[in-house]
């Protein structure tokens, strides 16, 4: 069974959410940033990467006007959001502020 979105965001663990799109260059620059974040990271965060083509209703809601658009969230509650590429050490320094 696939869980919500709604669920996931929900979850104790921070949730970093990437909203992106293929045709996006800085999107393409972001992807290996967070997949060396979560290795470095481990379990103690959830990385979750959504189409905005695919889900507009999704990206309208949380009001993504541009790509790139990430967000944390920790049990529902939205801690951060920043348009662009960001740093490695940055993100890993923000996710374990709210780990």
């Amino acid at each position: 069974m696939k869980s919500s979105f709604s669920e996931i965001i929900k979850d104790e663990k921070p949730v970093l959410v990437d909203f992106f799109a293929d045709w996006c260059g800085p999107c393409k620059m972001l992807a290996p940033i967070l997949k060396d974040a979560k290795a470095e990271l481990g379990d103690s965060v959830k990385i979750v990467k959504i189409d905005v083509d695919k889900n507009q209703e999704l990206a309208a809601k949380y009001q993504v006007r541009g790509v790139p658009t990430l967000i944390l969230f920790k049990k529902g509650e939205q801690l951060w959001r920043q348009s662009g590429v960001v740093q490695k050490a940055d993100l890993v320094q923000l996710i374990k502020s709210h780990a």
